[in-house]
């Protein structure tokens, strides 16, 4: 499998399976991982500690 990838698991949300698999972009990882946030963990802003941690979850 070929591009960019996130776990939600290793964000620190222990009970949620969400994945990004084959994104074309870290951009497009944050953009995805920010509209799941939003809709499964009601985060309507993403915290910049949130965000850094996400960051630095994304594989590829």
């Amino acid at each position: 499998m070929t591009g960019y990838s996130l776990k939600c698991k290793d964000t620190g949300m222990k009970d949620c399976n969400f994945e990004i698999k084959g994104a074309s972009s870290k951009d497009e990882v944050m953009q995805l991982a920010s509209v799941h946030a939003k809709i499964s963990h009601n985060m309507q802003n993403i915290p910049p500690d949130v965000a850094a941690k996400v960051s630095s979850a994304i594989k590829g």
